[in-house]
């Protein structure tokens, strides 16, 4: 009898085991959603009723005023909010690519709070699927009008994957966040006329430096490296070759912002690149200076452009 009860044991514990180990992260999973909707109703409704008690006492230009952290990796979340209430909103279609799981991403807060829809893709099928089962678990069936591609985005695809997913024509916003190809797969769109478009530049090439990543479709990303992206005078000529107009960067130095030129017009001036430009914070707070960082890209094999 007590052997017969020790092989039912023995053939139990591992299911009962199991089965805690999923309801802990059913758990942990729900506990995380709410912390986030938490921290987002103070960051949308809170910080824009007080914003004199939010803001530090000075800022290098007019878009960083408004900056605040619910999503996005940075500030962008207020800046893109100001932005959007000085040019307005069409028809709020996003496309996003580099969202890992969906969690810390440039539209996640348009999406889940204002209703807005379009493309979201990254690479890695399961981010994709766990950014599907978080939008669902804050939104329900409105996650439905946010679509979810796993896609390795490259120049010679994006403009066939748009038009497959049915994005074409003028949207409100395109965030680009791959960590490398970055201005070759902007330079290559062509099937989207974007309103706004926030891309990562690389701030260890400087401000005066117009160099990117030379193009490699089979490139695997890697943000650690210095080796990735485009400068921010790189992207500010591309911008211009495709009528943009740069606003400004948001203060840790990872992403700029641009402006379709017709849309800015009596809304935002023009910044320089040397006016917009921030070094990377994360970077010198882990003891590498803009000069360190300066030094090691020079002796990597960066593209002028």
């Amino acid at each position: 009898m007590i052997t017969l009860l020790k092989q039912i044991i023995k053939r139990l514990l591992p299911q009962a085991v199991q089965r805690a180990i999923q309801n802990y992260r059913a758990i942990f999973h729900r506990l995380d959603v709410q912390d986030r909707q938490l921290r987002n109703l103070t960051a949308t409704l809170l910080v824009p009723r007080y914003p004199t008690l939010a803001m530090p006492p000075q800022f290098k230009d007019e878009i960083n005023a408004h900056g605040f952290k619910c999503f996005s990796q940075n500030n962008e979340d207020g800046i893109l909010l100001y932005v959007f209430s000085k040019i307005g909103a069409t028809d709020r279609r996003f496309v996003e690519f580099g969202i890992q799981d969906g969690r810390q991403c440039n539209t996640a807060n348009l999406s889940l709070n204002f209703g807005w829809r379009g493309l979201l893709m990254d690479a890695d099928a399961e981010g994709i699927e766990s950014a599907r089962r978080y939008y669902t678990d804050l939104i329900g069936a409105a996650a439905q009008e946010i679509r979810l591609k796993q896609c390795f985005v490259t120049a010679e695809n994006i403009n066939a994957v748009l038009n497959e997913s049915g994005i074409t024509g003028e949207i409100d916003l395109l965030s680009i966040d791959i960590d490398g190809n970055d201005y070759w797969v902007w330079k290559a769109i062509t099937t989207i006329s974007p309103r706004v478009v926030v891309i990562e530049y690389n701030a260890s090439l400087g401000a005066e430096r117009s160099a990117t990543i030379s193009y490699n479709a089979d490139l695997i990303p890697d943000a650690s490296s210095l080796y990735r992206g485009a400068s921010l005078q790189a992207l500010t000529k591309l911008a211009r070759e495709k009528g943009y107009v740069l606003i400004g960067c948001e203060a840790n130095g990872v992403n700029a912002l641009f402006v379709r030129r017709d849309v800015a017009q009596g809304k935002f001036a023009e910044i320089s690149v040397t006016d917009a430009y921030f070094p990377n914070a994360r970077l010198i707070m882990r003891g590498l200076s803009a000069e360190q960082q300066g030094a090691i890209t020079q002796s990597l094999p960066f593209e002028s452009v």
